[in-house]
């Protein structure tokens, strides 16, 4: 059975590892909130400019800096002449530090700090300085005139991936979150195949290009060093600035009350927050800086551009035997991360001959790391599409085609599954897009000047569940209508996915209170250690130690008054013992319970961890995307009509949050397959298009009516609350399927990623 610990400390603690199926308390709460689609509860702070972000915040006679990059690709830095700044005003001073400022960001969840010492330059853009003023304006005019002399060596760069390929080397598997596998005979089985699909696909570099700009405001307090941030996962990150500045536990906190996106490229610290720190404790002053969008695309995170080999061996009726999957990512010198794009591969389909291989060629470009959905992002846009090939080829539908390759066990690992629900989303997906009325025959439906097709295209991330903690606290207060009120804290942050809402319902479920009698504090590094933002285990991992927490309450609070914990409801400030036919046989209420507690309140914590389920059982959300498209048939212009999605993930804890989520993911979706593109100049490494002007993302008149359905589906596997990572679903297969929908419209296949109206125009129909 899983493992359940009363653990007595400064305060009760209930610690849960994940080694059994668990009931969830869920279904015996009496408000049932958890699931119902609530307005965030921090909305009306941050429609009305309350919610204030790390930029925003400001401290006495705090000071102004803007980072310094470098202007070539490769070389040494020789000389940064602070001289040259003499006679503009309010320039406070040029900071460096060429042995402890960050070369680059470091990625998610590392412990330690990424690359530090920024005399050698490896890309363009790499901070080297940062000019302190009493104004934002004057830093930024400093920043511009500072003159800086290198030992170019630009012409030693390597800045054009296709001409590196021959270059590449093989990955470090220990420390990337995929391996090399192989299983079968996979080219003997791809040779015996009746059918065949052999291609490769090409994927660019893309930017995370969230809303806030990342930022940090540093000051100190004698020798403890406060951050504000724009982080995602705040315990990892106060671990990486701790390494960087050789600082203890106690003389580092991370403050980020909310943070404006991240989409991966906050998942580590960045440049600023070191530079920050060490200009704030020279000049004795907080110190803010903020960079510039060119700056966040230039010395940030970058998803890495790919070459993905793709090849299925399948019999005539569309049973596959062989699928490989070979990929070449890129990144800087010395660096570790690939792109994991074969994450989903190994359970998605069936198949006796398997193989996944990655290498990865060195770069002078700035880092790669996690951005949405890493790994099936990208990878599952050359699987999806090359299924989509299969069937065409077979003459099958391409849902029958996934139909008939539906594994019962991962196939891979031989494991079962928690849960799968991939045949469940197809066919409500293809129900609600009206799937069964589509034209089968490629370039056979013109309206007008336009050309007219549908995709479709399938869905899969992996779950996970990270190590989490959190505190639960009921206090009297009589300025709540049932006179009491429940604060939780956990280090967790709100990323703009919903975190203070989601975390709120699961609160007050299990309280029997409210949602206006919780409050939520999130975004402090010095609260207990929480998981983090990222790789869709926020809501599953930190709502689980909230959840325990809150448990630990009931049960206490039920001996308290002399109850059961079985026996227990909470319900509108109250404690009822309900018999068997869910009546309440005897009540107390909370505010004369917790008066008899000398603080007038009772604290508890919960801990969640992984365990033996995530080794024992494939876990995964699966989903199925559905796309129309036109393509003007003189132009080539590619427009998105409509899209459909369907998305299983456990129990939803909010509707309306999770359907924002899947808006998100099939947006993005839309950027991939038609217009995301990073490009650098191959002469000297300068990002070309390093603002949102030039790189283009979705904007509403290329988003069309999206349509989100959330399938049913309860993991008693995963966690206490049975729920699952949604976020980055529904990227996976989305642009996929616009790529299919293109084929189907003009009976072009596109391999070359994103699909520009130049790649279709000589080969469309007259």
């Amino acid at each position: 059975m899983a493992l359940f610990e009363s653990i007595t400390q400064s305060e009760p603690t209930k610690k849960l590892t994940m080694d059994a199926p668990v009931e969830s308390l869920f279904s015996k709460t009496a408000s049932k909130l958890v699931g119902k689609p609530i307005n965030r509860v921090d909305g009306s702070l941050k429609v009305s400019g309350q919610a204030k972000y790390s930029a925003e915040i400001h401290l006495d006679n705090q000071a102004y800096g803007v980072l310094v990059g470098a202007t070539i690709a490769k070389g040494q830095v020789e000389n940064i002449d602070s001289d040259s700044l003499k006679g503009i005003p309010n320039i406070i001073k040029v900071v460096t530090d060429p042995e402890h400022f960050l070369r680059n960001p470091q990625q998610g969840g590392a412990q330690e700090a990424p690359a530090q010492g920024v005399t050698d330059i490896l890309y363009h853009g790499q901070p080297i300085a940062v000019v302190i003023a009493e104004t934002f304006e004057a830093a930024t005019e400093g920043a511009k005139a500072l003159k800086v002399t290198y030992t170019d060596e630009t012409d030693q760069a390597a800045l054009n991936f296709t001409k590196e390929l021959s270059n590449a080397h093989a990955v470090d598997e220990e420390k990337g979150s995929d391996k090399n596998y192989i299983q079968g005979d996979p080219e003997q089985g791809l040779a015996d195949a009746e059918v065949t699909v052999d291609r490769f696909y090409h994927t660019p570099s893309q930017n995370s290009a969230a809303m806030e700009p990342h930022v940090t405001l540093a000051h100190w307090e004698d020798d403890k060093l406060i951050l504000y941030t724009a982080n995602q996962m705040l315990a990892s990150c106060k671990a990486q600035i701790m390494d960087a500045l050789d600082l203890g536990e106690d003389q580092v906190q991370l403050i980020a009350y909310y943070v404006g996106g991240g989409f991966g490229s906050k998942l580590g610290i960045s440049p600023e927050s070191i530079a920050a720190a060490i200009a704030s404790k020279q000049l004795g002053r907080p110190v803010l800086i903020t960079m510039t969008r060119p700056q966040v695309m230039e010395s940030t995170i970058r998803r890495s551009n790919t070459r993905q080999r793709i090849a299925i061996g399948a019999n005539n009726d569309g049973v596959i035997d062989t699928l490989i999957q070979e990929t070449i990512s890129s990144n800087l010198p010395g660096e570790a991360f690939f792109e994991p794009t074969a994450l989903s591969t190994h359970y998605l389909y069936s198949g006796k001959n398997r193989r996944v291989n990655y290498e990865m060629v060195d770069m002078n470009q700035l880092l790669s790391g996690s951005m949405r959905a890493p790994g099936e992002a990208v990878g599952m846009i050359a699987v999806e599409c090359a299924m989509d090939e299969l069937a065409s080829q077979l003459g099958i539908d391409p849902i029958e085609l996934r139909r008939r390759n539906e594994p019962e066990k991962d196939p891979s690992q031989d494991i079962p599954f928690s849960t799968r629900k991939l045949i469940e989303c197809m066919e409500q997906g293809a129900e609600q897009f009206g799937w069964n009325e589509r034209n089968a025959k490629p370039a056979s439906q013109l309206e007008g000047d336009w050309w007219i097709g549908t995709g479709m295209a399938a869905a899969a991330r992996g779950n996970q569940l990270q190590p989490s903690e959190a505190r639960a606290t009921l206090q009297v207060d009589q300025s709540k209508d049932l006179g009491v009120k429940a604060v939780i804290e956990t280090g967790m942050t709100d990323i703009g996915t919903g975190s203070y809402t989601v975390f709120s319902q699961v609160a007050a479920d299990l309280l029997g209170l409210p949602i206006d009698h919780i409050e939520m504090k999130l975004g402090d590094s010095s609260l207990p250690k929480a998981a983090g933002s990222g790789g869709s285990w926020g809501a599953a991992s930190v709502g689980s130690s909230i959840y325990l927490a809150c448990e630990q309450l009931r049960e206490m609070l039920a001996e308290k008054v002399g109850l059961s914990a079985d026996t227990i409801q909470f319900d509108s400030g109250k404690i009822k013992k309900m018999d068997d036919q869910e009546s309440a046989t005897d009540e107390h209420t909370l505010t004369k319970v917790l008066a008899d507690y000398e603080a007038q309140s009772i604290s508890a914590k919960g801990k969640i961890e992984p365990g033996e389920n995530g080794k024992k059982y494939r876990q995964s959300s699966f989903g199925a995307n559905f796309a129309e498209v036109a393509v003007h048939k003189v132009t080539g212009e590619i427009r998105v009509k409509r899209m459909t999605g369907a998305f299983a993930a456990g129990r939803i804890l909010n509707h309306k949050t999770a359907t924002s989520q899947c808006y998100g993911g099939m947006v993005f979706g839309i950027g991939s397959a038609l217009m995301e593109e990073i490009i650098h100049d191959k002469r000297d490494g300068r990002l070309c298009n390093h603002d949102l002007a030039e790189y283009h993302v979705p904007v509403n008149a290329d988003v069309p009516q999206l349509e989100v359905i959330l399938v049913e589906e309860d993991d008693p596997y995963t966690n206490p609350m049975h729920i699952k990572g949604i976020g980055e679903t529904a990227i996976a297969g989305a642009a996929a399927a616009i790529a299919n929908a293109v084929y189907n419209a003009v009976g072009v296949r596109v391999y070359d990623f994103p699909i520009t109206l130049d790649k279709l125009l000589y080969e469309m129909p007259e």
